[in-house]
């Protein structure tokens, strides 16, 4: 009998040994995947967070070929040059002498003509359990060209692990031959609590330097380029607040002349006579940014790449439309869902799949059709005629804009619909409006000055909340049937191209 216990007890040992070893293994392993690394607290302390955040940052970029380097003034300051001299390679445990400061964010920099946009980027961002925050903003290098596209490009990138952050700040190359990294804006609908944005060295302004020759050494354990001459990176660093010129301005003032007046030298607008104009029509309403902001409280803005390579196009055709009707002299309006985009929440709807304008039918222009096909957009369809329902829509890329022609009618206006497989005539009816200026997508342009009432009476009193399933003919609050094209007319109120 004691033989047996003896026996059991030494199997008993022996099977704890080995769950014990494996277990070992499994931790050694996690340990160099940078998985976990627990103090002799059992947790992982601040500089040991922090070096798992990096080696995870410094793996993704590498692999998506984004040859960053450390502009982080904390880090710099921090380094000798034995320190950069002394290239550990066998450094595989954290210890975090130069990259871990004081603070709970480190500072890279990446050249904006080696940035390629990669929507994989999102998903190995997410597998490694790092959020990103993407910021974009105008690009000044085309201000002076009078873009029509009004492009956008991405000037910071902020990526978080936990309350620990990594920030990256792209730097273009301008006409100088100078390097320039933009200002760290947030829209309104994002969140100001992703990290400690007044903190960050670099955003708070936009800033100039000199291109640096770069060296690539080991900090820490991990591989890491850094400008060569570090010291004088941050002397430049502590004069690096940039202004650009007041080129709007500029060409405001190239617009007045100097004259005398009654003795006096005085500036006037040289059209002066269409400075009264606009000023007859000049009140100005903000966007609802509040407002606005609850409403994505309750529905969260939709990021996705999808959503933002829409919002890009839209704001693509809708500054070239406004460039277009500019010309021609043709005043316009947001109507329709982008009406109620700019209303509800600031910006373009991105599930619309489309940008509408109002006009005017007093204000229709014969050659109004060829001057938005010559701006490269072709005419999609024409649906019926001056005095009635008149509709034109061009297609833009992968953006559909529509024109609707509003009439007057007495207490309401209204602007027409029409079914190209059927001829059916609908009619969308309004109460009188006046318009007013606005701002959408950096473009200055008009909405009905009693936009509430505008859109209430085209999405009802539930407008806000969103609706993806639309029927043009059916869901309008304000749809009504407004007969049949008769059949004889169909080749001229029913064009489809």
């Amino acid at each position: 009998m004691a033989r047996v216990n003896r026996t059991l007890v030494l199997s008993l040992l022996i099977a704890a040994s080995c769950i014990f070893l494996l277990f070992q293994i499994f931790s050694y392993r996690q340990t160099k995947n940078g998985l976990s690394v627990l103090s002799s607290k059992g947790y992982l302390s601040g500089k040991e967070a922090h070096w798992h955040l990096l080696k995870k940052f410094l793996g993704l970029v590498h692999k998506f070929k984004m040859p960053v380097f450390l502009v982080d003034t904390a880090s710099l300051k921090l380094l000798s040059q034995d320190a950069v001299l002394y290239r550990d390679s066998q450094l595989t445990e954290p210890h975090c002498s130069f990259l871990c400061t004081h603070r709970d964010f480190t500072t890279f920099a990446l050249y904006g003509n080696l940035w390629k946009y990669d929507a994989a980027l999102l998903e190995a961002a997410a597998e490694r359990g790092l959020e990103l925050m993407e910021i974009h903003g105008k690009d000044p290098r085309l201000v002076s060209m009078d873009d029509l596209t009004a492009k956008e490009i991405p000037l910071h990138f902020l990526f978080r692990f936990n309350s620990r952050l990594v920030h990256v700040v792209v730097l273009y190359e301008r006409s100088g031959k100078y390097l320039w990294h933009g200002p760290l804006r947030l829209k309104a609908s994002m969140d100001r609590t992703f990290a400690p944005f007044g903190k960050l060295d670099y955003g708070r302004h936009a800033g100039a330097y000199d291109r640096p020759e770069l060296i690539l050494t080991t900090l820490d354990g991990l591989d890491v380029r850094i400008p060569k001459n570090f010291s004088g990176f941050l002397r430049e660093f502590s004069s690096s607040r940039f202004l650009e010129c007041r080129s709007r301005e500029a060409k405001a003032f190239f617009q007045l002349i100097l004259t005398t007046l009654d003795g006096l030298d005085v500036r006037i607008p040289k059209n002066f006579s269409g400075f009264l104009r606009e000023f007859s029509s000049s009140r100005f309403l903000e966007c609802r940014s509040r407002e606005a902001k609850a409403f994505f409280q309750l529905y969260p803005e939709d990021t996705s790449a999808e959503a933002v390579d829409f919002r890009m196009r839209a704001k693509s055709l809708l500054h070239l439309a406004s460039k277009v009707l500019s010309v021609l002299g043709v005043p316009f309006w947001l109507s329709s869902g982008t009406c109620l985009g700019w209303y509800r929440q600031c910006n373009i709807i991105p599930y619309s799949k489309d940008v509408d304008l109002g006009i005017w039918i007093k204000d229709y222009r014969h050659d109004i059709t060829q001057a938005f096909q010559k701006a490269g957009l072709p005419l999609k369809h024409k649906f019926g005629k001056l005095e009635d329902s008149l509709e034109l829509s061009f297609q833009g890329n992968d953006v559909k804009l529509d024109i609707f022609f509003f009439y007057d009618e007495g207490d309401v206006v209204w602007n027409g619909g029409t079914q190209a497989k059927s001829g059916r005539k609908f009619k969308y009816v309004f109460p009188r409006f006046s318009l007013c200026w606005t701002e959408l997508m950096e473009l200055k342009v008009q909405v009905p000055c009693e936009t509430g009432d505008y859109v209430t009476a085209n999405y009802g009193p539930n407008w806000n909340v969103p609706v993806k399933t639309w029927d043009w003919k059916s869901s309008p609050f304000n749809v009504q049937e407004n007969g049949v094209w008769p059949v004889r007319e169909w080749d001229d109120v029913i064009q489809v191209y």
